[in-house]
């Protein structure tokens, strides 16, 4: 309706003004912020807004400070990781070959050159960091940096003026508001009902537009929740706390009202009692989860999953991808009966630099595509509805161990086991606390030969070594016969003309019957 959009417009910019203020006034305040400084901005937005809405916003603009702390000591972290491996290759020669463990030198003196003027603007960078860290102020930007940035390549954005203008106006709105239980439906500041009527408490300068008691507006519109739904329902009739928030889309010309709420604090159970019933590997990659459930002896059983998503387009999308394939990979574990998913506790935030990696551009877009911080909080807070336990575990070697010990074994004509498969094993055996590989070597003092294991490849006719397979021939065998001369077969010439030095001695086959 007409009147409800012009409703919204009006109080969503008169509120985003009073929202810009306050960030301004707790960004100035840093340190010094302390109750009483929050309770007298309280006030005086209260006759500006309410009191609900004071609060909302002083609230909004402390948990937007804190979130630009956070932001600030990742960029000290990453200035100071890039700076460092700068400061190692800068000391080596140039064109010395770096390790596994540690990069070479730079590849030619043009090369050594440009990175010892970027070293000094990383470290100009990490100090005037340091500084505003160390004073408490932050920078932060109503309506988000890209989009500020996009005012000034308009033709590639290919936005106009007033198109852009429109568009920043309404990511600066503010139509936001925290839940409280105990409540007419669970919010007094943005009220929903089970049927879907939306009403707003109006603020003070707005309140002639009110079409309801107590300053209130209701919107002629209902709503509804497709997702999650039934559970948005009960919360609400329960009168237990729901916030909400009302965005507009000026692409699209559309307006929506999302609904959150938290969950009480999951009881922690002892591990011993999680892996009761066997643990679900799962190894994350850039397009899909590889998943093998392992019983409680650490062996998988049945088949391996994939659970596929696209992580291509805009925010919104790939979380719902994100989202979508979680609940799958939820709903298979619980099917199963498995109370325990192990994951791998990864974070690239410091290890995607350009100076860390140089020119592997491409691998740099990899791991900055792997969402690992939001796969870890949507999965604990979705496994938390379902009473399944997140277990992280160590991801060092997991993909290389798994594939040396597991990909090759569990590789048949009918089924071809990945990488990504084996190392999901590699993930779920270490949850369990089991080695990796699949076979421990015994002590030397029960080894033949005292200077390897029991799985290296025995010398031609020595017997007794593995206990040696019966050789009895038969229908089904293709073992050699008794009176073969040779034990093992070769795969150079019989001839002495054409023998290698270097011969390769081939394993006999098992016997296949009994």
């Amino acid at each position: 309706m007409p009147r409800d959009e012009e409703v919204l417009r009006l109080a969503g910019a008169h509120l985003g003004a009073l929202a810009s203020r306050d960030l301004r006034a707790r960004c100035a305040d840093g340190f010094d912020h302390s109750t009483d400084t929050w309770a007298a901005r309280k006030r005086e937005l209260t006759p500006l807004s309410s009191s609900r809405w004071a609060g909302a916003i002083t609230k909004a603009s402390h948990d937007q400070w804190a979130l630009a702390r956070r932001g600030q000591a990742a960029h000290v972290q990453i200035l100071e990781a890039g700076i460092r491996t700068i400061t190692h290759r800068l000391s080596l020669p140039v064109g010395e070959k770096g390790s596994k463990r540690a990069p070479g030198g730079y590849r030619s003196r043009q090369e050594w050159f440009a990175k010892a003027r970027r070293l000094h603007v990383l470290e100009d960078r990490l100090a005037s960091t340091r500084r505003d860290r160390e004073s408490g102020r932050v920078r932060v930007v109503r309506g988000g940096r890209r989009l500020l940035a996009t005012r000034h390549n308009l033709d590639d954005a290919q936005l106009a003026e007033e198109q852009w203008r429109q568009r920043w106006e309404a990511e600066r709105w503010f139509l936001a508001a925290d839940g409280e239980s105990g409540k007419r439906y669970g919010n007094e500041t943005i009220r929903v009902s089970p049927e879907g009527e939306v009403s707003i408490k109006l603020p003070v300068p707005l309140a002639g537009y009110a079409n309801a008691g107590r300053g209130r507006y209701v919107i002629a519109a209902r709503v509804r929740f497709p997702h999650r739904g039934t559970e948005w329902a009960d919360r609400v009739e329960a009168n237990r706390a729901v916030a909400y928030r009302i965005d507009y889309d000026e692409r699209r010309g559309r307006w929506y009202l999302t609904a959150s709420w938290q969950y009480p604090p999951t009881r922690t159970i002892p591990l011993e009692a999680a892996l009761a019933h066997g643990v679900i590997g799962v190894d994350m990659n850039t397009d899909h989860l590889a998943a093998w459930r392992l019983d409680r002896h650490g062996n998988p059983t049945g088949q391996p999953r994939r659970f596929s998503y696209d992580l291509a387009g805009s925010a919104d999308h790939r979380d719902a991808q994100l989202r979508h394939a979680l609940s799958q990979l939820l709903h298979w574990a619980k099917t199963c009966g498995v109370t325990a998913i192990a994951v791998e506790d990864l974070n690239f935030d410091a290890e995607k630099t350009r100076e860390k990696h140089g020119r592997k551009r491409r691998f740099r877009q990899l791991i900055s595509g792997m969402p690992t911080g939001r796969l870890r909080a949507r999965l604990t807070s979705m496994a938390d509805r379902t009473g399944i336990t997140i277990i992280a575990v160590d991801p060092a070697y997991t993909s290389r161990w798994g594939a040396q010990h597991w990909q090759k074994p569990l590789t048949t004509h009918y089924r071809k086991t990945s990488r990504h498969d084996a190392a999901s094993i590699a993930i779920g055996r270490r949850a369990q606390g089991h080695p990796i590989r699949r076979r421990t070597a015994p002590p030397p003092q029960h080894q033949s030969d005292a200077a390897g294991h029991r799985t290296v490849q025995a010398r031609p006719g020595t017997l007794g070594r593995e206990e040696p397979c019966p050789r009895i021939p038969g229908p089904r065998t293709r073992s050699m016969s008794p009176d073969a001369e040779r034990t093992r077969e070769t795969r150079t010439s019989k001839t002495v003309r054409d023998v290698r030095s270097d011969q390769e001695w081939v394993q006999g086959s098992l016997l296949l019957t009994d």
